[in-house]
């Protein structure tokens, strides 16, 4: 996986499109992309897709097993 280029996006979102620093990291990577003019020709997140983001950044669920006998 390959980093961001967050000082080109924030040129990008502050020179570009106006935005005062504080909204443009008030947005999500979403919102910021539709704003730059992606619509989402990406294509949809595929469950293998899906599968590798879970992979990366596994939810840290806590098991309780206080009622197990």
């Amino acid at each position: 996986m390959t980093g961001l280029d967050w000082s080109a996006l924030l040129r990008a979102g502050v020179q570009g499109l106006g935005l005062k620093p504080a909204e443009f990291w008030d947005l999500t990577p979403a919102e910021l992309q539709l704003m730059l003019g992606d619509r989402g020709t990406t294509g949809p997140l595929l469950s293998d897709g899906l599968e590798a983001l879970m992979q990366t950044w596994p939810d840290d669920l806590k098991e309780d097993h206080s009622d197990d006998g």
